[in-house]
């Protein structure tokens, strides 16, 4: 693994069966054939320990956060706020002041570009894509994948975020492919904003974090108003509230910060170092497997990779391939994966991928191996 990701040597074993156990949908019968799960990287499977939270905090201590003097409203506000101190710990953030809570990776950028970008860049300031040789006095803003969804790359982030200090850039880090396979110490990496998405971390949907330098943020103008975000209101001035809540306006997904506290847990409790060995041996016995059939193609080869394969098998279109396997009960992903310019440079409409979690097994690779031989016997 790369220098920014846990390293697995040595890592104790993760004992797969009884994970899997934890995880009721992957009891599911699709298409008359029990359920591979191959597409965690789009989204992940969540284990009863998340689903439990969020049923207990929605059966016995829903209310609205921070307004109420009830006891509903100050158990969900404990709840709430204890989902944002467990974030914290979980990525070893100076302080909950710099934890946002937002709806997803996407939202959390979309933040960082109109409360930090919006009013900071000025007419020829660059923001870059492509890196090292493009730094320059001008940079003002570096955004790059912490590991590609894509491809599996896993990208040399801090190396990344101390060449772009050296320039008096910002850096933000969409980190939602790696913390679900790595220990993230935003500190360590010296990261000015990282994002993530609770979805692909064993959690709910509709909660994701922002993570940003607390000096950054609290030089931010608000990005939504309403609710919670405001201090005080008069048809004179209104005062806008402290951090984090500044970020967080309305009403929150307060059942998903929950459920994302309790996905830490349980992933935790696993041993990330052990899930990340788990999935390294997984992604290196598919991709020789693969790497054997007739006609396959693997797009991404990186020496550094999380656990992401993407491939494409000669005269059959992914989608297609895709179809054919899950009439076999093989959920892969397919298309662009949201990365259009990644399928233009290799002159690709798209790949087939599959990506492991802590749930999957050696039976499911070699179930994967099997369903390509069908697509053969379809298509080829």
């Amino acid at each position: 693994m790369a220098a920014n990701l846990s390293p697995v040597a040595a890592s104790p074993a993760l004992d797969v069966e009884r994970v899997r156990r934890d995880f009721p949908i992957l009891d599911t019968v699709v298409n008359g054939h029990p359920l591979v799960y191959l597409d965690s990287a789009a989204s992940a499977q969540r284990p009863r320990a998340v689903l439990r939270a969020v049923e207990q905090y929605e059966t016995h201590s829903h209310a609205n956060v921070h307004r109420g003097v009830h006891a509903l409203s100050q158990a969900a506000t404990a709840a709430y706020e204890g989902a944002r101190e467990r974030v914290r710990r979980f990525i070893n953030a100076r302080s909950t002041r710099e934890i946002i809570f937002v709806r997803g990776t996407t939202e959390g950028i979309n933040l960082v570009a109109q409360a930090w970008a919006r009013p900071q860049l000025r007419p020829g300031d660059e923001i870059l894509e492509e890196f090292l040789e493009l730094l320059g006095p001008r940079t003002r803003l570096v955004g790059v994948a912490h590991v590609s969804n894509a491809l599996g790359t896993v990208l040399p982030v801090k190396r990344i975020i101390e060449a772009a200090h050296e320039v008096g850039a910002v850096v933000l880090i969409d980190g939602a492919q790696a913390v679900p396979h790595s220990i993230v110490d935003v500190r360590a990496l010296g990261a000015d904003f990282y994002v993530f998405s609770g979805h692909k971390l064993y959690g709910p949907t509709g909660i994701g974090v922002l993570y940003g330098r607390e000096e950054l943020l609290a030089a931010m103008p608000p990005w939504q108003g309403g609710g919670d975000m405001i201090l005080t209101v008069s048809f004179e001035k209104t005062t806008y509230n402290e951090l984090p809540w500044k970020f967080e306006a309305g009403t929150p997904n307060i059942s998903g910060a929950v459920g994302l506290a309790a996905a830490l847990d349980y992933l935790e409790s696993l041993g990330l170092p052990a899930v990340a060995a788990h999935e390294q041996r997984l992604l290196h016995l598919a991709t020789a497997e693969l790497a054997r059939l007739p006609g396959i193609e693997i797009i991404g080869t990186a020496a550094q990779k999380a656990s992401v394969l993407s491939f494409t098998m000669k005269g059959v279109h992914p989608h297609d391939l895709g179809t054919v396997l899950d009439a076999e009960g093989i959920a892969v992903r397919t298309g662009h994966h949201c990365a259009m310019p990644v399928m233009t440079f290799f002159g690709l409409p798209a790949t087939a991928r599959a990506s492991f979690a802590c749930y999957n097994t050696e039976h499911d690779v070699s179930e994967l191996v099997r369903a390509l031989g069908k697509v053969r016997e379809v298509f080829v």
